[in-house]
């Protein structure tokens, strides 16, 4: 086990500033691809046709030999992200400003800058956060901008004894549900060409992060939520700020829920106990 103790922040800090670029088309392909994911009409996409919103996170992903992937499936730390010594990385969540939908046949590029990082400490020991500005765009300018807050751990004490039973579960106005199946986690890990073992691989879970079963994405759940409070309103939100709060695992039923509040939407993602593991809010 790699000890937190070996954390050098000063030296970590030296990565904040760095940034990197990658370009990547919006094809009819995709957007199928990403549709069916999302439960949507998959429909013939045409050019000029809206994608789904959430359609960057499947843009211009890092593409390593195989040789240099780390053993969760990552590729090995100390490029363009910091080289964190803590074997578990998360995506925590962020905040996605929406200026300009991207479009079939669009040419996107994504300027990428570590812009903080830091320390905290949690239940579960100490957390190194890395946050990651992206702006998003195609020749008729920005389309969007966003922060995405990436959060490493320890391998020790992923699953807690709960010390107290849980809230009630949030009433939902507005609820729609879905079953989170390993061939749904694999479509999105593939189509954000993303190798994390966490969402595939059950040995690699349960044996070594010491899960009960495969994780479902934070960009999935998010992407769900942002598709919904578009759909309910008309139209795709402003600025959607979302945290994690809790794993999603896959094999039973999840549901996407929101309610009106004063500006906006309050959504979250619920496991079939119906407690939040996402939350997000939506401001038009």
């Amino acid at each position: 086990m790699i000890m937190t103790d070996t954390l050098d922040l000063d030296h970590l800090r030296q990565w904040v500033g760095r940034s990197a670029e990658a370009t990547d088309i919006v094809t009819a392909q995709l957007t199928k691809g990403l549709r069916a994911t999302l439960f949507q009409d998959i429909g013939e996409p045409t050019t000029g046709q809206v994608a789904p919103y959430t359609v960057h996170w499947c843009l211009g992903q890092p593409v390593f030999p195989h040789d240099q992937l780390g053993p969760d499936g990552h590729p090995t730390r100390g490029g363009f992200l910091p080289p964190v010594p803590l074997p578990r990385r998360m995506w925590a969540g962020g905040e996605v400003q929406f200026v300009d939908p991207l479009r079939v046949g669009d040419l996107a590029t994504r300027v990428s800058t570590i812009s903080d990082i830091s320390l905290k400490s949690g239940s579960t020991g100490q957390l190194c956060f890395v946050s990651v500005e992206h702006v998003v765009s195609t020749p008729r300018g920005v389309a969007i901008r966003e922060r995405q807050d990436i959060v490493y751990r320890d391998m020790g004490g992923s699953q807690p004894a709960p010390a107290k039973a849980p809230p009630p579960p949030p009433a939902a106005q507005h609820s729609e549900s879905h079953i989170s199946d390993p061939v749904l986690l694999f479509r999105y890990s593939a189509l954000t060409f993303n190798g994390h073992r966490i969402h595939y691989d059950r040995d690699y879970v349960t044996k070594v992060e010491g899960y009960p079963g495969l994780i479902f994405h934070g960009p999935l759940q998010a992407a769900l939520l942002i598709e919904f409070a578009a759909k309910l309103k008309g139209k795709p939100p402003a600025k959607f700020a979302y945290r994690g709060v809790q794993p999603l695992f896959e094999g039973t039923e999840f549901s996407v829920n929101a309610n009106s509040s004063d500006g906006g939407l309050e959504l979250w993602t619920a496991n079939a106990e119906r407690q939040p593991t996402m939350k997000g809010t939506a401001t038009w």
